[in-house]
């Protein structure tokens, strides 16, 4: 997959990003580079390789170091929602933004 100066175009005014033409070039190259390493990438076999839990766990074994998952701060929603300008259910209210 490549991309054009049509698609820098796009990106860049999707992103509200004014490009210059020297700048486009460049951000095409370096964007037509990162996929051509990931083409690369996706051509190795990788079967039968078990993914690893730590880059590091490829030369030596590594203890990783988990908490629980438990809160650890008493529920505030309801005081940090007394400043919101709109709430309705517990949730907080904002204007539709998408156009």
């Amino acid at each position: 997959m490549s991309l054009t100066s049509q698609d820098i175009s796009r990106i860049a005014h999707l992103a509200r990003l004014e490009l210059r033409a020297d700048e486009s070039e460049r951000m095409l190259t370096q964007l037509n580079g990162f996929f051509d390493i990931v083409e690369k990438m996706r051509a190795v076999d990788t079967t039968g390789v078990e993914p690893l839990p730590h880059p590091v766990a490829a030369i030596q074994q590594v203890a990783l170091r988990l908490r629980e998952d438990t809160a650890s701060e008493p529920n505030q929603r309801e005081a940090n929602q007394r400043s919101a300008p709109a709430v309705e259910r517990g949730l907080f209210l904002v204007p539709k933004v998408i156009e």
